[in-house]
């Protein structure tokens, strides 16, 4: 059985966001605080998914550029799996 969260987080909405929100937990026939907190967090993994700068500590800079420089390895499950055609290809074409 899953845990309850322990805290809780308060935010400020208008009547109108949360006859949306309201709206949108019912249709995924869902209670709306365990909506909201789903919602929240793929946003939140999403955003950090995103992220366009990484930083990299000085004291690691040269092992990093050590990796970046080494030939690329062969990966032979990803060789397979590029050989493979994609299934939307198929259907694309009526097939």
């Amino acid at each position: 059985m899953p845990t309850v969260p322990a805290a809780v987080l308060s935010v400020r909405i208008s009547p109108s966001e949360r006859a949306l929100l309201e709206a949108a937990a019912e249709q995924a026939r869902t209670h709306l605080s365990d909506f909201v907190r789903r919602r929240a967090l793929e946003a939140a993994e999403a955003d950090l998914l995103d992220r366009r700068v990484v930083t990299i500590a000085a004291k690691d800079w040269a092992r990093f550029e050590a990796w970046a420089g080494e030939p690329a390895k062969e990966v032979p499950a990803l060789r397979q799996l590029a050989e493979v055609r994609p299934v939307w290809q198929g259907l694309q074409q009526g097939k």
